[in-house]
């Protein structure tokens, strides 16, 4: 059958793909806009694959709330150009909503979740073959509360912090404060009592050392200690913390004059962890238009 302009026109607008992508398409698949469509896809897969080695460490994160549960996420581009593209950030939405809608825990089962691509792994896996870049749903927590809780939810520079609150008893904009001040501060805890144990002791250990180095004594360098401690919490736990809006009280206290606790805390910081890319944007660009 011969492949006419207007069929790899009409391939194009479907499937987002190349013009070449789409003419050899229609040829391998005589002509059949389905079975072309699927080609793309396979292909699309093979692209994904090739770009397993390359390292999206940009992206979004993002909140999605519904009642009584909320669904924070994040998911990395490669390019910090990408992650503003209009398509990639209707991808996210579609991502948080269909798990928002679900009972997913896992990024496994997260993965398998029926959406309009197909499942969410066959929507990421066809934007890559149409953004051409490497995608990555990276992680996701979904949080449930009771009535007698609020959400705080706080995006930061457009998305590459996210911070999702609970407080009980206080209403949802002292939990937006909560969540702003965790965005500012970078909190890894809500708790001193969550400080896993052997961070403590390292911590405990290098303090008792910087004491002795001063020229301290045993025993008076372990005092010095416990006080160090606490300042050590005030930079690591959430509740301990000066309140940004007012340094005299802490995080923890602010939400109690407004009557109500802190109940939990996750911050997303995209890319945190992550190995960065450092080569040169003029030359990335440079490539993609080469095609390479």
């Amino acid at each position: 059958m011969e492949v006419t302009a207007n069929m790899v026109k009409e391939l194009r607008e479907v499937s987002g793909a190349g013009m070449m992508d789409c003419k050899k398409a229609l040829s391998e698949t005589n002509g059949n806009m389905e079975e072309a469509i699927n080609y793309l896809r396979e292909k699309g897969i093979a692209k994904s694959v090739k770009k397993e080695s390359r390292i999206a460490a940009e992206g979004l994160a993002n909140i999605y709330v519904k009642d009584n549960k909320a669904v924070i996420l994040e998911v990395n581009s490669e390019t910090d150009f990408v992650s503003k593209n209009e398509e990639f950030r209707q991808m996210i939405d579609t991502i948080g909503n269909t798990i928002l809608n679900s009972d997913a825990k896992t990024l496994d089962e997260a993965n398998e979740l029926a959406c309009e691509e197909g499942t969410i792994k066959d929507l990421i896996v066809s934007k890559v073959a149409k953004i051409g870049e490497k995608l990555s749903f990276r992680r996701f927590v979904a949080v449930e509360k009771s009535d007698d809780e609020s959400f705080g939810a706080y995006i930061h520079m457009g998305g590459k912090i996210a911070v999702l609150t609970v407080v009980k008893g206080a209403n949802s904009d002292v939990a937006k404060e909560v969540a702003m001040q965790a965005a500012a501060m970078k909190p890894l805890y809500v708790f001193p009592s969550e400080v896993p144990a052997d961070v403590l002791d390292n911590e405990k250990s290098v303090l008792k050392e910087q004491a002795m180095n001063e020229g301290k004594p045993a025993e008076i360098a372990e005092k010095m200690v416990e006080g160090r401690i606490k300042k050590f919490y005030k930079e690591i736990c959430l509740a301990e913390q000066p309140f940004i809006k007012d340094s005299d009280m802490s995080v923890e206290t602010y939400v109690k004059n407004n009557h109500g606790e802190i109940v939990s805390m996750v911050r997303y910081e995209v890319g945190e962890g992550m190995e960065k890319r450092n080569d040169n944007f003029a030359e990335e660009v440079m490539s993609q238009v080469k095609g390479e």
